[in-house]
């Protein structure tokens, strides 16, 4: 008993003397270790925190920067907490090695913009806290970095525009959704929002019985609508939203075996919709067995197309198959979606084999004639000349009648 005392007595002196200057350090048997430090006087991130800290809050000190690398040492955290500081740039690089965080948390500082590929070395992370900062802008590319985050806060802020692609990634597709549907909560109230069709169909889509993402508050302020300012988004006139229209360049397509094919659909709607293809079905018209030997899990969305928006609302598509075989043949269908709605259109593939010839006929040689045979005539022989030029001239003379009729007379 006296040797666990001990022990408890030593590692408490040495969690003491472990402890950054200007913070608090605790822990317990049951409890795990946690450093404070919020101090005003703090104008830097503490270089010597225990290596075995699991959570670690940083709040109301003097620091304006996270550099790179700035927690490296620290690979068991799982709570970090900057908030309420002066922190103004987050290096990309201040997060590599914090495989275990799970909570974020930088409100109330002053970024006016946040490394978003970041995360990427923060794989289990869920809580992201960004409140009452100064973002101005929520980058498209955000949206790869933010699969797992279950809770997002960007409230109080100075964002006005939302990314199609961050909706996509809410609110997917059905063929998309791998396994149930992770519940996500957005703060995203007191911006001084653009009222447009994706933040408005974004609180309608989040009303809705079912939706994956629950806003924190629902009532959102349109700060610039056209023509209004102030406006809550619930009464926004939203007329430029339009349902997507599909139109494909064919239907139909029948295209022999081996050769090359382009399928293309073009789109119209605002916001301008996106466009994905999927393989709904295998034709099964022909050659049965060519199908069964080359089996696909069907529907299949396919990554390998090309898609430009030449200008706002359009967007056209094409698909290239080459060396067509039987197992491309089928239905495809090309699926356009923006958030005003979904629309697509089929188009069938047929794959024509090439019939190979069997054989090529023989030219029937003509049969010669002989004495017996009844067409027979026996062939005249010309008149005999004492002219000896002249049978030279007959035995060289071969070419068309009027050519002889000049040898002759030579």
């Amino acid at each position: 008993m006296f040797l666990l005392v001990l022990l408890h007595v030593l590692q408490s002196a040495v969690s003491t003397r472990s402890c950054p200057s200007l913070c608090v350090c605790s822990s317990g048997v049951t409890e795990p270790r946690s450093v404070q430090c919020s101090d005003p006087r703090t104008s830097a991130l503490p270089v010597n925190v225990p290596a075995d800290t699991v959570k670690l809050r940083l709040e109301k000190t003097s620091i304006t920067r996270v550099p790179r690398a700035a927690f490296y040492n620290l690979s068991e955290l799982r709570f970090l907490w900057l908030t309420y500081n002066s922190v103004t740039s987050v290096h990309p690089s201040s997060f590599v090695n914090l495989k275990a965080l799970r909570e974020l948390r930088l409100d109330g500082n002053l970024l006016t913009a946040f490394p978003w590929e970041g995360l990427r070395d923060t794989p289990r992370l869920q809580t992201l806290g960004l409140h009452n900062n100064r973002l101005s802008s929520l980058p498209a590319h955000a949206a790869l970095f933010l699969p797992n985050i279950t809770y997002l806060d960007l409230s109080s802020n100075k964002l006005t525009i939302l990314p199609a692609e961050l909706l996509d990634l809410w609110f997917p597709l059905p063929e998309l959704q791998e396994g149930p549907v992770q519940r996500k909560i957005l703060g995203l109230h007191d911006n001084p929002w653009l009222c447009d069709c994706q933040i408005s169909m974004l609180t309608s889509l989040s009303a809705s019985v079912g939706s994956p993402v629950v806003l924190m508050d629902q009532l959102l302020m349109c700060s610039r609508s056209v023509g209004r300012s102030g406006l809550l988004l619930t009464q926004a006139e939203l007329s430029r939203c339009m349902r997507p229209s599909v139109q494909p360049a064919a239907t139909r397509v029948v295209s022999p075996l081996g050769s090359n094919v382009i399928l293309r659909c073009d789109a119209s709607g605002y916001p301008t919709p996106t466009l994905t293809w999927i393989k709904t079905s295998a034709y099964t018209g022909c050659c049965q067995q060519d199908l069964l030997q080359s089996s696909e899990q069907l529907p299949r969305i396919l990554d390998t197309f090309l898609q430009e928006s030449p200008r706002v609302g359009v967007r056209w598509s094409i698909i290239s198959l080459n060396g067509l075989s039987y197992k491309d043949a089928g239905e495809y269908r090309c699926q356009a979606r923006n958030m005003a709605g979904i629309s697509e259109a089929p188009i069938k593939l047929r794959v024509m084999g090439i019939a190979r010839l069997s054989g090529v006929p023989k030219k029937k040689s003509p049969k010669t004639l002989t004495k017996s045979s009844p067409k027979y005539r026996k062939p005249l022989r010309p008149p005999a000349s004492n002219n000896l030029k002249g049978k030279a001239t007959l035995k060289t003379t071969s070419g068309p009648p009027s050519l002889q009729n000049n040898a002759q007379e030579v």
